[in-house]
């Protein structure tokens, strides 16, 4: 019997299938962050698919904090009849749609925004530091409305429609950057110890809660690990996936890493056991350890490729949804052929452009996938031979555009 076409339900909320579409960015917005055409005909694609959930890509809740051009924005009501039609996608087709909400913290492109923000006043490693400054610290009342504004764009998304949320807290953006003694400094109540480190996340989930309903899903990604020297501990991890079901989240989908070491991307790959290598997920021993822990659902993201994979993790109960992300951009109907048993067609190997500083960013692994969600989002085919070069350059294009304008802008309002 396949376990991946197997229905469960959280709260009044019913996932068809295990299959969740993990966070991509799609990167498809206008510069003023609004929701488009192209983001409504790329979901319905995966709909038709037969895909049971889709998780958005980072959906930023402030608009003078983005971490990439085209990401889409969600701090008012202005677009509340275009995110209705986004929403309604997932009801046609019975696919559950959750918006994953995020603040990028340090994580922004130099001259992206007037000004980058953090837990800390910490800088990028030597690699990283040309593309992205050193933050300003944030004061405690703007830590504080920082949790407002997560609270205020969940409940804009519930008014819109959809499911529920994901709170962005891995990947080393802001959530992760307060829980990382690497990035959080800070000695008040917002820093030092795990319970002061948590204390961001814990307070945006409480927000988002009460201004919520209680058949709202609320969701978090979190670290397994930074895979970073001094980064968080795993006894300080489990401390964390702890707290946070305690305090009544529904789901938390595992992953790892940061930009600066991107397990997420699957950087670390070759370092893993061959008993890990053979079970395909990334996180998937983590997984085991911390169900021992949590009583929420656990969807693992990474690394699985083949039916029987997904099947055996979730018969072996580390998890409760298969989380799939790169293999949807060149295969729009991967979940339809997983759940008749057979598996992804095409092997996912890292984006390369053979510049060495872009290749050990592995930003690449954003942007050339994005590329192909464009394409979907117009109606057309995705192509796996696609150029990485060609994606960069023209990446790097639109990027110094948007720097452009937003100095234009700065100047204007200033």
């Amino acid at each position: 019997m396949s376990h991946i076409a197997e229905a469960i339900k959280i709260r009044n909320t019913t996932f068809k299938n295990r299959l969740i579409k993990g966070a991509m960015s799609e990167a498809l917005a206008n510069y003023a962050g609004q929701p488009n055409q192209l983001h409504l005909g790329l979901y319905e694609t995966w709909a038709k698919g037969h895909l049971g959930c889709a998780i958005t890509g980072n959906v930023m809740v402030d608009f003078r904090a983005k971490n990439e051009p085209g990401v889409v924005v969600v701090e008012t009501e202005r677009d509340l009849a275009k995110l209705k039609e986004w929403a309604d996608i997932g009801k046609k087709y019975g696919m559950v749609q959750l918006i994953q909400l995020s603040h990028p913290g340090r994580q922004c492109p130099k001259g992206l925004n007037k000004e980058t923000v953090s837990a800390s006043a910490v800088p990028f490693s030597p690699m990283l530091a040309t593309t992205f400054g050193t933050p300003r610290e944030l004061h405690e009342e703007e830590i504080l409305e920082i949790i407002q504004r997560f609270a205020e764009s969940a409940r804009i998304c519930e008014k819109a429609g959809f499911d529920g949320i994901q709170l962005h807290g891995a990947h080393g953006y802001l959530i992760s950057q307060f829980l990382s003694p690497l990035t959080n400094k800070r000695q008040d109540q917002w820093g030092g110890s795990i319970e002061n480190r948590m204390r961001f996340l814990l307070g945006i989930y409480k927000a988002v809660r009460l201004t919520t309903s209680d058949n709202f899903i609320v969701s978090v990604k979190l670290n397994s690990a930074d895979f970073q020297r001094g980064g968080i501990s795993e006894e300080e991890v489990v401390a964390v996936f702890k707290a946070i079901d305690t305090a009544g989240i529904d789901l938390i989908e595992i992953s790892g890493g940061t930009y600066e070491a991107p397990a997420m991307a699957g950087a670390k790959a070759d370092k893993r056991k061959v008993s890990t290598i053979a079970r395909e997920a990334y996180f998937l021993d983590f997984a085991e350890k911390i169900r021992k822990e949590v009583k929420c659902h656990l969807m693992v993201t990474g690394g699985f490729r083949t039916a029987k994979g997904m099947n055996d993790a979730l018969d072996s109960g580390a998890c409760e949804f298969i989380g799939i992300a790169r293999p949807l951009a060149v295969e729009t109907d991967v979940c339809e052929r997983l759940i008749a048993g057979q598996d992804v067609r095409y092997a996912i190997a890292p984006i390369k452009t053979g510049i060495p500083f872009v290749d050990k960013m592995a930003i690449m692994e954003i942007l050339w996938y994005a590329a192909q969600f464009k394409a979907i989002g117009e109606g057309k085919q995705p192509n796996p031979k696609l150029s990485p070069l060609k994606v960069f350059f023209h990446y790097a294009t639109n990027n110094v555009k948007a720097v452009i304008r937003g100095r234009v802008n700065s100047r204007k309002s200033a």
